[in-house]
Parts: C-alpha cells; structure tokens; sequence
C-alpha cells in the first residue's frame, strides 16, 4: 500500500473540513426528517427503540401487577391477552432487534473507517417504515383490537373462525413492515461491511463488531423472509379465505410453526450476536490489551450463525414429532453451546491477562457474563426433551428465555450506551447515576426471574392472567413483582441519567475510554462525515499501533482528503483485502425516503381496512415513488478516473459493472431465494401430510401454455443479455438495439405473465376449495409479481438510456437489471418444477 502523503498545511485543512460540513450537514428544524446521514438515521433507531422499550417496561409492570397476588382483578382476561401479547411483540419485534440495528447503522461505518453507509436513502426508508409498523401496531389500542393472540400467532387460535377481529390483522401487517425494515438494513450492512472498509482493513484486521454484525446480518437476510411469508399467508387465509393452515382444507396449522421458528429461534441468536459483539469490543479497552483469540472468536461467532438455523423444532418438542427428529433438534440445541463458550473464554482470557479498569461499562459486561451463563445452563435443561416436555409453557420457560435475552442483550446494551455516549453528546457519563443503575437492575432483574424457575417446577403455567391462592405460588410471584418494579426503578433512573447527562455532564477528552479501535480517532461530538480523510489501516487496534493516525485523519493525510470536494463520497474497497477499487458517489439529503414510506404506510393501512382501492393507490404511489428514487442517481459524465489521495486514480462507481447497486441487488436476491424457497418448503410439507396431494379429484394443469411461457422467459433472459452486449459496443446505434433488445424482453415476459394466468384459469383449480389449490396460484402469483418487477426495471433501463443516462460508460442500471432478471427465470424454473412437473411424478390422489 503506498504510504500517505505529507500533510495538509493548517488552511486547507481547516478549508477541507467546512466543505465537508457544508456537503454532510443535515438542514435544521423539520428539514432533519429529510436527512440521511448513518450518525443520525442510527441514533433515530436507537431512542425510537428505546421508547419501545420503556412502552414493553410498562406493559411488563402490568403483567407482575396482575401476578402479583392470587385472584387479583386489576386486568381482566381480555386485557391481560393484550398486555401480554403486546409486551412479547414490543420486545421482540420494536425493541431488540432494531436497537441492535441503530448500533449498527451508527457504529460500523465509524469501526470500518467510512464516510457512510453505501446506501444512506436505503438506511432513511427503513427507520421509517420500524416506526410506521410500531404505530401501526399500537394504533390498535386506538379502535380497541389491539393484539391478543401472543406474540407468537399460533393458528388456529389466530385464524379467522376464533379471531374474527382485527387483532390479529393489526400484529400480521405491523410486524411484517418493521420486518421489511430489518431485512432492508440487513442488506444495507452486508454491503457496507464487505466493500466500504477503509484501505488496508482486510478481511482478517476487520473489527469483530464488524464480524458479529456481518454474520447478524446473514441470518437476517435468510432467517426473517420465513416469518414474512407465515404472515402473508395467514393474511391472505384470514381475508380471501385461501386455506394455508387449516385442516379441513389440505392445510396444518404446525407449517406456521415451522416457519415462525425457522425465524424464531435464530433470532434469539440474532438478538445476542450484535449484543455480544459490543461486549467484544468494550472488553479490550477496559483489559488495556487485545481480545484473546480473535480467529477462534471469528469461528464461533460464523459457527453459532451456521448452527442457530438446525434449532428451530427447539420449541416443537411437545407437538408430537417423531423422535428420530427430537434427537436430532436436541443435540443441535446442546452444540450450539460450543461456540458460546468458546466466546465466554476467550472474553474472560482477556479480563485475566489485562489490567481491568472498573468502569461502569465494565460493570454491566460482568453481570452480563453471570446472568448470560446462567441462562444458558437452563438452556442446556431445556434442550433435553423429557426435561422440555415437563417444563414446556412453564414459568420456568419464561425465566430462562429473559435470562438469556435480558441479560444476553440489556447488559451490553446499557453498557454500550455508557461506553459509547461521549461519542455523541462530547461528555462523559455520571458516575454515580451509571453505577446505581447498574446495581438496581442487576438486583432487580435476578430477584424478578430466579424465583419464575421456581414457580415453573411448581408447575405455573405461561399465559396465565390469574390463579388460585393454595397453589404455593404466592410469596414467588410477590416477589418477582417486586423485582419487576426494582429493575423498572433503575431503568427509569438511567433515564433522569441519560437526560441530565447533555445539560450537566463533563466534557469528554477525545478516546476518552484509551480504546483502540477506529471510532476513537473522530472528533466528540462526531461530525456528519465521520473522517476528514479515509485512513490507512494496518492494525486490528489502529489507535494502539498509531497514536498519531488521529491527527493525520484530521489533516486529510489519507484517501479522500481533497479541500474541493463537490459531492459526498466515500471509497469502495476490495472484498478481502480491502485494496481501493472504487469512489462511490453517495445521496445527500432527500424526502424521497420519509415520501416512499408513508405510501407504503398507506398500502397496509388500505389492506387492514380491507379498502382495496386504498390499498391499490398506496401501492401505486408507493412503486412511483421508488422509481423516482431510483431516477435521482446516475450520472452523465464520462470522468474516467478521479483523484482518491495516497496516489490512487480510482473510476467512479457509474462506470462500474460491481457498483454498490450490484452488490445490494446481489443480498437482495439471497433475500428472495429465503422467500421463495420458504414457500416451496410450504408445498412439500404440506404434501408429506396431506393423504393426497394433488387432492383426489383434481384434474391436471395441461403443461402447453405453461411451457410456451416458460419458453418465452427463457426467450426474454436471452433478449436482456444481448441487450447488455450491445450497450458493451462503444457506437451510439448500438444503444439503440440495446433498448430494442430490453423492449423485446418486456413483450415477451408479457407473454408469460398471460399464459401462465390464462392455464390456471382454465384448469378449474380452485385457490379457496384447498391447499393444494392455494399454493399452486400463490407459486404462480409470486413468479408473476417478480415478472412485473423484472419488466418495470427493464422498462425504467430503456427510458434511462434513451436520456443518456446509460451507455458504454455507464452500465450501472443494466447490469443490476439483467442480473435480477436471470434470477427470475431460474426462480421459475424452480417454480415450474414443483407446481408443474412434480404432480406428474406423484399422480392424482
């Protein structure tokens, strides 16, 4: 790598760093919701999450209430339902998962030395569409169906015929629009991680927050599509009357289970990894030397990702599966155990060879490491099937799972807030406030849930809004309510912290903590470009090996540090050893966004009220919207290279075929592979318990017009690849048979989307009559959708070029184009295969 150049004198410098704040800057006042900066979007995660937190602490505080005494009468059954069911959703859905996410957003780009997040409108949407859902989800209250049916809708509970309600609609539609969110910041993350890393930061010097939250981030991206799928279908069973789970019609009620939990019981996992990720971050700073087996950490942390996906039947172990099956989920619950101990170690190896300074942050990382341990002893019980089917929707369930989640998560997560802070505020945390509050809920928090294991042995059912008074429970449900309101004192007391800390705290010293890695290097409070100049990395602890790295950042020493800056940029770099490849031109601030989301607001709205025409215009608008979104970008100059710093002449990411476009078209492909192969996983489990399938009587689809259709997908896939062959050709007329041979695909993919629906309505196949039925149209309807897709995208590529946008120069909107169109087709040949070619195979019933 070449070394840095000398560095700026003190004027440039200085001119260097108001050009980047002129450029970065959010716009004060209501302009700030049009802003879409990592620093701020992550901080909105975290306070909006946080909220949502003290929103589920409440609602928490009403179910020890009611518990608190036998027979008590201050919830009814009917609330207490919707406490319950509200709290579970609140803490699960609108808490862990995004606040981990506002860390992630905030911090990565500051760990890996990046100006921003690769897609920065992409971080703007999806905080918006997490708040929208959770108002969509407590707007219940408002019309009095907020969600009874815990937090997990099991069905037949919550399907139509015993929840007739909008209840049940309110937690399907809310929770699939923050899972949207989640799954678009997964994409955001993956991205960023693999090809933002400032120079020099290869694969093996990455931080291993960075590791934690690129695997977190996987498992998002293969373990969230399950659970949206299980909501789709169960709303479209619950308003069309498409049977999917129920009996009668060729459905089970347990395919929901298996898709919930194959989301489920990784997203334990994807609570904890980030949680302990910031553990394995802080731990280094407090010990004063690096973390003890940084590549055995890498493993298990890819390790507890691989594995977390063989538990799901974890929490199935009482419906009645074989035991063949049981023996297997069992051992695979026992040996996710290795790679958690393996962290455990290695996080107490390097408390033992360094020198622990007691700070606060410390504090919480130590009751951490107690509770989290204890947790998983218990889950190591539960993982033992005659042990689970004793304690099976027990109390004794209820104390392990906040054991591991509570202090698998909430400890790290308080002690990040504290370690963290001076980055944002430029002060340093009280003292005294931070330590009681520690204390409080540590306290707390043991003397609520230890005794739960005990009711659970006793034989306390979950669920329960009330019992009787001779059952032995009362002293052990007094007092676990009495912990419940202690942990609530101290968390309210970190709020009196938090708010007094920006009007009275201390100013911080810059790396007030003497921490090693890169965020340390930025200014307090962090300004909106995170680096004057883009550093070269040739260390794990950048600050630890070059003290002097901060000052050089800041004097626009390194990559990027050019005083006439015109645009916000940022580098692209390779995906392993991080070597410069690219200057990705980033979005600055837009409403597009906030515009985008509140349409898509308006679609789930239209869908609740069962208002189609609603529904259909937010849907409209909403797809305008992204198409004017997708307009914005580009570029039509035809600059060759551009000066990146430290002697690199680097092309701008326009004249790239491996732009960011690419790389985030490329995760969002793996996103619906997990969708669709969920919904084939939803065919053949339906088909290995169904006595026939297809069902006695059912006439076959004939397979002509399917396979014209098939023959013309393959058809257009072609036409789409010689279009990008053309567009290769440096000649103006070739643009013009590049857009003949994209319109070409378009008509033929028509052609397709009117075939494949004109044999399904002849074939006199009902989608209401049973399942086969139903997912024989939702395989075909999913195809058709992305065909439409596929053919907006094409058409938008042919408007593009044909307003110069689009040439030899710039193949940006064509590569990503054709790469999800060659997705599409061989997704239906998948597609074609199952709903086609495979009932053939097994005859009629």
């Amino acid at each position: 790598m070449t070394p840095p150049p000398v560095l700026q004198p003190d004027n440039k410098a200085v001119h260097l760093h108001e050009r980047l704040q002129s450029i970065w800057q959010s716009p004060p006042g209501m302009g700030n919701l049009c802003a879409v900066n990592h620093t701020t979007i992550g901080l909105r995660f975290i306070v909006t999450a946080f909220i949502f937190f003290l929103i589920g602490g409440i609602e928490a505080m009403l179910i020890r209430s009611q518990l608190a005494i036998p027979g008590n009468t201050l919830l009814n059954h009917d609330a207490y339902n919707e406490i319950f069911t509200m709290h579970g959703t609140t803490m699960m859905f609108l808490f862990s998962v995004p606040i981990m996410e506002g860390f992630a957003i905030y911090l990565i780009p500051k760990m890996i030395g990046a100006r921003d997040l690769i897609f920065p409108r992409l971080s703007a949407f999806v905080y918006w569409c997490f708040l929208f859902g959770g108002i969509l989800l407590y707007s219940s209250f408002l019309v009095g169906a907020a969600p009874n049916g815990g937090w997990f809708m099991y069905v037949p509970l919550n399907s139509q015929p015993f929840a007739p309600g909008l209840n049940a609609d309110f937690w399907l539609l809310g929770v699939t629009l923050v899972e949207i969110s989640a799954v678009g910041t997964a994409i955001e993350l993956i991205v960023s991680i693999l090809k933002t890393r400032s120079p020099g930061m290869a694969i093996h010097r990455m931080p291993l927050y960075a590791w934690y939250i690129l695997i977190t981030a996987f498992m998002i991206v293969f373990g969230f599509p399950p659970l949206i799928l299980a909501s789709i279908l169960l709303e479209i069973e619950r308003t069309f009357g498409i049977p999917f789970y129920e009996v009668a019609d060729g459905g089970d009620p347990l395919l929901w289970q298996h898709l919930f939990w194959f989301f489920g019981h990784p997203d334990v996992y994807i609570i904890f990894l980030p949680a302990a990720g910031l553990v394995t971050t802080m731990l280094p700073t407090f010990a004063q030397r690096p973390v003890v087996g940084y590549t055995w950490l890498v493993l298990a942390v890819i390790g507890t990702g691989f594995i977390s996906f063989g538990l799901w039947v974890h929490h199935m172990f009482a419906v009645g599966i074989p035991l063949l099956s049981l023996a297997f989920f069992s051992a695979a619950s026992m040996t996710v155990v290795i790679p958690a101990g393996i962290q455990v170690f290695a996080w107490i190896a390097t408390l033992w060879n360094g020198r622990p300074v007691m700070e606060t942050p410390l504090l919480f990382i130590l009751g951490f490491l107690f509770i989290f341990v204890a947790g998983g002893l218990t889950g190591v019980m539960v993982a033992l099937v005659p042990f689970d089917w004793q304690a099976h929707d027990t109390h004794f369930v209820v104390a392990h799972f906040h054991y591991v989640l509570f202090g698998g998560m909430v400890f790290p997560l308080f002690a990040a807030l504290y370690y963290w802070l001076p980055l944002w505020s430029g002060k340093i945390p009280s003292k005294v406030l931070s330590r009681l509050t520690f204390w409080l809920i540590f306290i707390g928090f043991n003397l609520t849930f230890l005794p739960m294991h005990i009711t659970g042995l006793l034989g306390m059912p979950r669920r329960v809004y009330t019992y009787a008074p001779d059952l032995g429970w009362n002293g052990l449900n007094f007092t676990s309510t009495v912990g419940g309101f202690l942990t609530a004192v101290g968390v309210g007391i970190f709020v009196i912290d938090f708010l007094m800390h920006f009007r009275y705290g201390k100013p911080a010293s810059k790396n007030s903590w003497n921490a090693g890695s890169l965020e340390w290097a930025l200014k307090t409070p962090v300004p909106p470009y995170n680096f004057a100049s883009q550093p070269l990395i040739e260390d794990r602890y950048p600050l630890w090996h070059k003290p002097a790295l901060e000052e050089q950042v800041e004097r626009g020493a390194y990559f990027l540090g050019d005083a006439n800056v015109q645009r916000r940029e940022t580098l692209m770099t390779g995906t392993l050893r991080a070597k410069p490849e690219q200057i990705a031109v980033l979005a600055g601030n837009t409403w597009t966004p906030l515009i985008t989301a509140i349409f898509t607001l308006l679609f789930f709205i239209g869908f609740l009220a069962q208002i189609y025409w609603f529904a259909a215009i937010g849907l409209a608008l909403a797809l305008t919207a992204l198409l004017f979104w997708a307009w914005q970008g580009g570029d039509k100059s035809h600059e060759a290279t551009l000066e990146a710093g430290c002697g690199y002449h680097l092309p701008i990411h326009f004249s790239c075929q491996q732009s960011p476009g690419w790389w985030g078209m490329l995760i969002t492909l793996v996103v619906n592979i997990a969708l669709f192969g969920s919904l084939i996983f939803a065919y053949f489990y339906l088909w290995t318990v169904s006595p026939a399938w297809p069902p006695a009587g059912y006439r076959d689809i004939d397979l002509l017009l399917p396979s014209i259709g098939m023959a013309m997908l393959l058809a257009s896939g072609g036409a789409i690849y010689w279009g990008g062959a053309e567009n290769r050709i440096r000649h103006p007329r070739h643009n013009k048979r590049m857009r003949f041979s994209y319109i070409a695909g378009i008509v033929l993919a028509m052609g397709f989307i009117g075939l494949q629906t004109i044999a399904l309505l002849l074939s006199d196949i009902s989608a209401k009559s049973h399942a086969y039925g139903a997912l024989l149209y939702t395989i075909s309807g999913f195809q058709i959708i992305y065909v439409f897709i596929a053919i907006l995208m094409a058409g938008f590529v042919v408007l593009r070029s044909y307003f110069g946008y689009i040439d030899q120069h710039r193949p940006v909107e064509s590569s990503v184009t054709a790469t999800f169109w060659y997705y599409m087709i061989l997704q239906w040949l998948a597609g074609f295969a199952t709903i086609h070619l495979f009932p053939f195979l097994v005859g009629e019933g």
